[in-house]
């Protein structure tokens, strides 16, 4: 059975990446680190597993950027 995958909290993830705030969520808005999970009204988390992947190589991750609910924006959005 395989294990099934962790949620970090931010805390977790500043520690593991090395990232500040501030930096985190820049690069979650350009798309350049994974974006949070909501996992309740206040929380939110980072599955284990993307960023894994975002630390085997940060350079080559991308993925599309998100406004501020999470949605991923449309090309005719600001960012």
């Amino acid at each position: 059975m395989a294990e099934a995958d962790r949620i970090l909290r931010i805390r977790t993830v500043l520690l593991r990446t090395g990232l500040s705030r501030s930096t985190l969520y820049r690069k979650i808005r350009e798309g350049s680190f994974p974006s949070p999970l909501r996992i309740s009204v206040h929380g939110a988390g980072w599955l284990q597993s993307a960023v894994d992947r975002w630390m085997a190589d940060p350079i080559a991750f991308w993925e599309p950027p998100r406004d501020r609910s999470g949605q991923p924006q449309s090309p005719s959005q600001p960012a």
